[in-house]
């Protein structure tokens, strides 16, 4: 492996890092298994709310490792799934913690939504806000 190989890696995690210790941070949690899986949960259901447009151009603003966990899985037929309402989120967030029942899901979805704003862009946030209903819009900071 090449110097420029390796300080790819070494720049997604990093970045991956620091979008984990941001939302650790944002919800008072030590465990990074944890918030790794809050981040995974939030970002796989906001995407498949998404227009495939959509989910192309804000996975084109995630790091590297982090869009990887965003695509896993994905399969863009039938999608995007219509959802109107904040607890059909919630519950499908909480789907990813059925071992943990102190999960508050409204408080992991605006965490996660908290720390997409402070690293993608505005715009992007904006077009991802505006393909959603009212009540998860409301969701974001």
């Amino acid at each position: 492996m090449n110097a420029t190989n390796g300080d790819l890696f070494d720049q997604t995690m990093q970045k991956t890092y620091l979008w984990i210790s941001d939302l650790m941070r944002e919800l008072h949690w030590q465990d990074r298994h944890k918030a790794y899986l809050a981040l995974r949960a939030v970002l796989q259901t906001l995407r498949d709310r998404l227009t495939v447009e959509e989910v192309a151009q804000l996975g084109a603003q995630l790091p590297m490792l982090v869009r990887g966990f965003y695509y896993e899985g994905w399969n863009p037929t039938g999608k995007p799934v219509k959802v109107r309402h904040q607890k059909e989120f919630f519950d499908h967030v909480k789907t990813y913690f059925k071992t943990d029942d102190n999960i508050a899901p409204e408080i992991v979805i605006r965490a996660v939504f908290k720390v997409v704003s402070k690293h993608v862009t505005e715009g992007e946030v904006d077009d991802v806000k505006q393909i959603l209903p009212g009540e998860l819009r409301a969701l974001w900071p």
